[in-house]
């Protein structure tokens, strides 16, 4: 009989297959196989088996129990926080996500309570020097599906700027700014940039280089005094305060 975790030549990691197949993130995959709530052909699955990549894998309904009580945050960063872990003395945005910084206005059902602030981290960043949406999340499935080179979904910022010659913003050519240019060594994705007002542009992004549009708006002659982020694939920031956070509601979806 064949050991369940003797791998085929062409098979995979079933956790890595859960993960593909946007079930689960890949620790929530191994803790799911590890309490016996996954199986393959039958038979519960092991922590390392390799199965095919067309597997037909089944999962207890506690597994997804589990994962609805994981929770999504939505904060209005402000500036001075960092997204992911402290540093350089100052505080992560997680320190925001207390019953006292609740939004009056959040409609959620959902009750606050410490475990929530367990394993909740950034899904995306922010700048130090930013604010607006941040996205704070326990549930590996978002993470995904807003983390990584792979990710499509839009990203929308106003932007204030000045240039850096002292010249006219009405001047300035945003053909590059929307497509052809570089940031080390890549080209970049096409993106939609557009005036908001005199001194204000409104950029949408596919993606998320590190500084990416401070970066963008100084390779053609552009300084950013302002950045915030109002909105995250089909989520908007609203009227969200500066410093509160709310729940990701039940039908909302990124």
């Amino acid at each position: 009989m064949t050991n369940p975790a003797t791998a085929p030549p062409d098979g995979v990691r079933i956790s890595k297959l859960i993960t593909t197949r946007g079930l689960a993130s890949r620790r929530e995959a191994d803790d799911w196989i590890a309490a016996g709530w996954v199986s393959v052909g039958g038979r519960p699955a092991v922590l390392g088996q390799r199965v095919p990549a067309d597997a037909v894998i089944d999962i207890h309904s506690l597994a997804q129990t589990s994962q609805a009580r994981r929770v999504t945050v939505l904060i209005n960063k402000p500036i001075g926080l960092v997204s992911g872990q402290a540093e350089d003395g100052h505080e992560p945005a997680v320190t925001l996500f207390t019953p006292a910084n609740r939004w009056a206005g959040d409609t959620s059902p959902n009750k606050f309570h410490p475990g929530q602030t367990r394993g909740l981290a950034p899904a995306g960043r922010l700048d130090i020097d930013s604010t607006g949406l941040l996205v704070l999340t326990q549930d590996g499935r978002v993470a995904k599906q807003l983390v990584g080179d792979e990710t499509r979904i839009e990203k929308e910022y106003l932007v204030r700027v000045e240039r850096l010659d002292g010249g006219p913003l009405a001047e300035v050519n945003l053909g590059r700014l929307q497509h052809g240019l570089e940031l080390d060594g890549v080209m970049l994705r096409p993106a939609r940039v557009s005036w908001q007002n005199e001194e204000q542009l409104r950029v949408v992004l596919r993606e998320g280089r590190k500084r990416q549009i401070r970066r963008m708006c100084e390779l053609v002659g552009l300084k950013v005094v302002g950045l915030k982020r109002v909105r995250i694939g089909s989520v908007a920031l609203g009227p969200l305060p500066v410093g509160q956070w709310r729940y990701l509601g039940e039908h909302e979806r990124f």
